[in-house]
């Protein structure tokens, strides 16, 4: 009997002991989910613009009770953010978004039912206004900040752009809908599209790297310096040992409020909701259908928003990893703000070169702000950063509330928009002059000593 070759049998030990190489980090699983999770919350955000016509003529409500609804759930949508963002550190991001889905879901099934005005106060406005929040994009700054410590900006555009993905998804859908059978057949898909995203969240998404054992995706590329910022921050067993999320969240307000980034970071980004979901995303249907363009027409336009939102943002997720944010906002900002001062003479029956044209530059500035702000954020607040974005969030949907109110106040005093879309510009102006001033290394210095957190260089 011949005796085996112990070279062979080394040689065959150290094949079998070989660790594999992980070809995908897992960060890019929890994003990708993250992703699909962003589309399918993102139904309802399609909807008020196209089904407001339907609902008033059917039952006869005014532009305003409609607006109150949509503001209802705008500002319950920006304040559950930072609750929420608190909520993902303490109970894990996966049972959060399982939840705010369904409660999505269930807020527009319910819709259906709907036959009085405050019926729809509380299935559009508080139902799906709760749901919406915890799906905020504070959602994907805090997947960002979780699995990523490089790359954060991309991520954060990449995600952002799928809010954009669900409104392009689901807006022509719903408008061929809401023309036959009806607007009620036109909530169904919301539902369907926000409850069918539940499995894969309970499967894939993760809470944090550590429960698949693994850094966050480029952590070994930190310098010194970031590690030993990290190493003097809360860490995850601090923030679970806070009494509750709310105190978590309502700590993180007091930390910041004594930053003046943050009012700075705040006030334009209130402009950004008023100008964004506020007046286009809820009044530019209703507004095209008063020039005579048919709703369907208004709502592919629309989808075509949602396209070049998604060129934008990831774009400026690029961008933002490479320039400085706050230059990045206050252009931004202010080409916004042009486009809005010319929309009122681009309005007509028929689709001409110069709306589209619009539509293309507003799409690819929707919610361009957002890679540069959660940046910001981050880098100010640190650890903190999340949750102040979530702060910083809701006053973005503060701020698109009350446009979307005031812009159906003002087409019903009015009979037109016109008012409307100029102040909007004017306040764009004002909100890239904010962000060119921002100092994004003045923590140290407003906060004072007694501020736990440090600055991030």
């Amino acid at each position: 009997m011949t005796a085996p070759d112990p070279t062979k049998l080394s040689a065959g030990r150290s094949t079998a002991k070989a660790p594999r190489k992980r070809r995908l980090h897992p960060a890019w699983m929890v994003a990708a989910v993250a992703f699909l999770a962003l589309v399918g919350a993102a139904g309802f955000r399609a909807a008020p613009g196209v089904l407001m016509v339907p609902l008033q003529q059917e039952f006869g409500w005014s532009t305003t009770v409609l607006s109150l609804a949509v503001s209802i759930n705008l500002v319950l949508f920006g304040l559950t953010a930072p609750f929420a963002a608190a909520l993902m550190e303490r109970f894990g991001i996966r049972t959060v978004t399982a939840i705010a889905l369904c409660l999505i879901g269930l807020g527009s099934a319910l819709t259906v039912f709907v036959n009085e005005s405050w019926q729809i106060l509380l299935t559009w406005g508080v139902l799906i206004g709760l749901g919406t929040g915890s799906m905020a994009l504070v959602f994907a700054a805090t997947i960002a900040n979780t699995w990523f410590s490089k790359s954060r900006g991309l991520v954060i555009g990449i995600l952002t752009a799928g809010s954009a993905a669900g409104q392009l998804v689901f807006l022509p859908f719903i408008a061929v809908l809401a023309q036959s059978p009806g607007w009620r057949g036109a909530s169904l898909p919301i539902a369907a599209g926000a409850l069918a995203v539940v499995p894969l969240v309970l499967r894939w998404l993760k809470n944090s790297p550590a429960d698949v054992g693994v850094q966050p995706y480029g952590a070994e590329e930190y310098s010194a310096e970031e590690r030993r910022a990290e190493e003097v921050r809360p860490t995850t067993a601090e923030v679970a040992n806070t009494p509750n999320a709310a105190v978590r969240a309502l700590q993180v307000l007091k930390r910041a409020s004594r930053v003046r980034t943050f009012w700075a970071l705040v006030a334009g980004f209130a402009i950004c909701g008023a100008t964004t979901n506020g007046l286009i995303g809820t009044h530019f249907i209703p507004s095209a259908h008063d020039h005579g363009m048919p709703e369907t027409t208004a709502a592919g336009l629309l989808a075509v928003v949602g396209i070049f939102d998604i060129v934008g943002t990831i774009a400026s997720g690029w961008l933002t990893d490479r320039f400085n944010p706050k230059v990045l906002l206050a252009v931004y900002y202010q080409f916004r703000g042009i486009g809005l001062l010319v929309l009122p003479v681009l309005l007509s029956s028929t689709v001409e070169p110069s709306m589209i044209l619009f539509v293309v530059v507003y799409g690819l500035d929707w919610v361009a702000t957002v890679p540069p702000t959660a940046a910001i954020c981050r880098k100010v607040f640190g650890s903190d950063g999340s949750v102040v974005f979530g702060w910083v969030f809701a006053a973005h949907q503060l701020g698109a509330a009350a446009a979307a109110f005031l812009a159906g106040y003002i087409r019903d005093a009015t009979g037109h928009y016109t008012y409307a879309w100029i102040g909007a510009a004017a306040m764009c102006t004002v909100a890239a002059v904010i962000s060119a001033t921002i100092r994004q290394d003045s923590r140290k210095k407003d906060a004072g000593k007694k501020d736990p957190v440090p600055v991030t260089p």
